[in-house]
């Protein structure tokens, strides 16, 4: 009996939404890895869903086109760190929403002799990113251009440390700045509401006189970390509008740009209460809320619902500020979110720490995921 053909192919794949979630699209590309000629192309429309599912989407997409084409041997290859990690089973896949899509993609890999996982960056996945756009622009109806094929990029060597890398050298180093998105995170100054330690989330409270103060001691704060921000932005409420306002004066009067998603918790029923008076009259909603990110107030809004919406401004802004300084002007509730996620803490750190009005936070963020916290509730532009 003759041996099967080893074929071994390269898959390169994304996905990508507008919005997150929002309009999405999905691109992958089936290639030679000697020549790195294209021999399949692959790309569609998925409505409204989210980044993830669309990267999964696309993922699968590939590794059906490379079984059509009879291959035996794939290295997958996509800028998502996140698909790359859960399926070579380093991270752990709690979104429920796309464990069936992972299931899938599993499936698909046990059908192979081999398969690897590598991340590389965007700049070497223009095609499959390219793809994936123009499906979101079809299916929008906007004018579609022809795809062309980026100069063709050498294929990384398969290392041995099972994931068809060559795995980077750690460094305690700090990385290179060039293509971090920073992100200069400031509490509002302080109001009548914050002096007397009162929940304040959806009403529209302004700065009091020391609260303008604090404000102009954070632009002057901000000024110093860089005077170079590409933008500044702020959620709707008039304390955050009026510190934003501020800080722009600060770096030559840029624009402030409103991001509804900014905005604070409702609190529903516990608006401009103080945490005592919540505790007597809601004991149990109080403690349960306490436990769980998933409770929300009496006609509030819970923790996991803000951070979803938080998280999809950031994914806009560093979309739409790669390798830049952006100003986002924000409450005590977004920013500990912000800063849970960068840090990978548990929920239990949104009630332990504290963010002082006019406190300073900075993150930057890599392309790669990749997330460095440079300082968190500065204060001493303060006093």
């Amino acid at each position: 009996m003759s041996a099967e053909p080893d074929l071994r192919v390269v898959v390169e794949a994304d996905g990508g939404s507008r919005g997150n979630p929002g309009p999405a699209g999905y691109g992958a590309v089936v290639r030679d890895p000697g020549s790195g000629d294209v021999l399949l192309e692959r790309a569609g429309a998925l409505g409204a869903t989210t980044n993830n599912v669309a990267e999964y989407s696309g993922l699968i997409a590939g590794l059906r086109a490379a079984a059509e084409l009879g291959a035996t041997r794939v290295d997958v290859r996509m800028d998502s760190k996140l698909v790359v990690e859960q399926m070579s089973g380093r991270w752990q896949i709690k979104n429920p929403g796309l464990r069936p899509l992972a299931a899938e993609a599993a499936r698909l890999v046990n059908g192979f002799a081999s398969v690897t996982f590598d991340w590389i960056p965007r700049e070497r996945n223009k095609l499959a990113d390219a793809l994936a756009n123009r499906a979101m622009d079809e299916a929008a109806g906007k004018p579609v251009r022809d795809v062309i094929e980026p100069e063709p990029t050498a294929p990384p060597k398969s290392g041995g440390n099972g994931t068809g890398a060559k795995a980077a050298p750690r460094s305690w180093a700090p990385p290179s700045l060039e293509a971090a998105t920073r992100l200069i995170l400031v509490r509002h100054g302080e109001t009548a509401l914050t002096k007397q330690g009162r929940y304040s989330g959806r009403g529209d409270v302004p700065l009091c006189d020391e609260g303008e103060a604090q404000a102009m001691a954070a632009a002057a704060r901000v000024a110093g970390i860089s005077r170079d921000v590409a933008a500044v932005v702020a959620s709707p409420l008039q304390r955050c509008v009026r510190t934003a306002e501020l800080i722009a004066a600060e770096q030559g009067d840029i624009p402030v740009t409103v991001l509804p998603d900014l905005i604070e918790c409702d609190f529903g029923e516990w608006e401009g209460l103080t945490f005592a008076e919540v505790k007597e009259r809601w004991p149990a909603e109080l403690d349960r809320w306490l436990e769980s990110t998933s409770v929300a107030p009496p006609g509030g809004e819970s923790f996991q619902a803000v951070s979803k919406r938080v998280r999809g401004a950031l994914a806009t802004l560093r979309s739409a500020y790669p390798s830049s300084v952006v100003v986002v002007v924000s409450h005590v509730s977004p920013i500990k979110l912000i800063l849970r996620d960068a840090l990978a803490a548990s929920d239990m750190f949104l009630h332990r720490l504290f963010l002082d009005a006019a406190g300073v936070s900075t993150v930057d963020m890599w392309p790669d995921g990749g997330i460095a916290v440079r300082s968190v509730n500065e204060t001493a532009h303060l006093r």
